[in-house]
C-alpha cells in the first residue's frame, strides 16, 4: 500500500480562530509522523480570515474557502500522483471540500465521514454562517454555488456514494431547522454502530462505498466523533460518542481496504489539551487505526 504523507491543512476559515489551526502542530509534535512512519510533504496557509458574514451567501469566508479548496486539491493531488496516501491535518471541517475536489478532478469517489453531528446546515439555518457545519451538505451540491460547484464540476461526491456514520445530533439539528439528510446517503448513527458493533457498522459502510461506480473513498475524521467525556477538547459538545476502540476498530476496518485514497483529521483543539494528553492519545489511536496500511501500532 501507498506510504502516508501528511499535509497541513491548518484552515479555520469555516469556523472562527478557535484553536483547531493549532491540531497539525500538536499531533505532529506528539511524534504522528514518526509513528505512521510518514514523510512530511508541507503547509497549505489559508487567507486571511474575515468575521463577516457573506451577505449574497450567508457563509463566513466563502470566497476564502473556495480558493483555499483549490489550493488544498493541487497539494493533495501531488501527494497522489508521487504515490503517497495522503493525510491531511486540519484545521476545522470544511477542509473536506479541497480533499474532495482533488478527488472529483480524476473521477468518482465517495467518502466514509465520520463525525458526531451531520454537517447538513443549509445557511439560513446556521447561526454563526459558519461553513463547518455545511461541508456535507456543499460537498453534496446543497448551498451557494460559489461553494457547490467548484471550477464548475457540481457536486464534489454523490449522495449515494456518501456513508454518514457515528453521528448524535438528530435531535439537536431537527431542532435547530437543519435540512433532511437525502434518503440516498447511507447513515449508521451511534445508536445504530451500538447495536450491531463497531466491527460490523464499519464493514457495512466500506462494502456500501465500494458497491457502484466510485473509484475509491476519502475518509474524514471529525473528532468530536469520539465520546465527548473522552475528547473534549473540542468546540462544539454533544454528549456521548465512539470510545477510542470503536475508532480505531472503525479505522482500521476502513483504511485497510485498497480503495482508501486519503483521510483527513479536523476539529481538534490543542488549546482545550493543556498538558497535551489528549494529543498524545489521538496520535495513539490512529496509529493504530492507520495499522493494517501501514504495519505499525498493531
Amino acid at each position: 500500500m501507498r506510504k502516508p504523507a501528511i499535509i497541513e491543512a491548518p484552515s479555520v476559515l469555516g469556523l472562527r480562530p478557535s484553536g483547531v489551526q493549532d491540531l497539525p502542530a500538536a499531533l505532529l509534535g506528539a511524534g504522528l509522523a514518526e509513528r505512521l512512519g510518514a514523510v512530511r510533504t508541507g503547509r497549505v496557509e489559508a487567507p486571511a480570515y474575515d468575521p463577516r458574514r457573506d451577505e449574497a451567501t450567508g457563509i463566513l469566508n466563502p470566497r476564502g474557502i473556495a480558493r483555499y479548496a483549490a489550493a488544498l486539491a493541487d497539494a493533495v493531488g501531488s501527494v497522489l500522483d508521487d504515490g503517497f496516501f495522503p493525510v491531511v491535518l486540519g484545521g476545522d471541517c470544511s477542509i473536506l471540500l479541497g480533499n474532495l475536489l482533488c478527488l472529483r478532478r480524476r473521477g468518482r469517489y465517495g467518502l466514509l465521514f465520520l463525525d458526531g453531528h451531520t454537517d447538513f446546515y443549509q445557511p439560513a439555518a446556521e447561526p454563526t454562517g459558519e461553513a463547518a457545519s455545511m461541508e456535507l451538505a456543499l460537498a453534496t451540491g446543497r448551498g451557494p454555488r460559489l461553494l457547490t460547484d467548484l471550477e464548475g464540476r457540481g457536486p464534489l461526491v454523490r449522495d449515494e456514494d456518501v456513508v454518514v456514520f457515528g453521528f448524535r445530533d438528530t435531535s439537536e439539528s431537527a431542532g435547530a431547522g437543519m435540512q433532511p439528510l437525502p434518503a440516498e446517503l447511507l447513515t449508521i448513527d451511534l445508536d445504530g454502530v451500538r447495536a450491531v458493533g463497531a466491527d460490523a457498522a464499519a464493514h457495512r459502510a466500506v462494502d456500501r462505498l465500494g458497491y457502484g461506480a466510485s473509484a475509491g473513498f476519502w475518509v474524514h475524521l471529525d473528532v468530536d466523533v469520539l465520546d465527548d467525556a473522552l475528547m473534549p477538547a473540542v468546540d462544539y459538545h454533544i454528549p456521548g460518542g465512539l470510545t477510542w476502540p470503536e475508532l480505531e476498530t472503525v479505522l482500521r476496518i476502513a483504511l485497510a481496504d485498497e480503495r482508501a485514497v486519503g483521510v483527513d483529521v479536523t476539529i481538534f483543539n490543542p488549546r482545550l489539551d493543556p498538558d497535551g494528553s489528549l494529543a498524545a492519545r489521538l496520535c495513539e489511536s490512529l496509529v493504530r487505526g492507520m495499522s493494517a496500511r501501514t504495519g505499525r501500532g498493531r
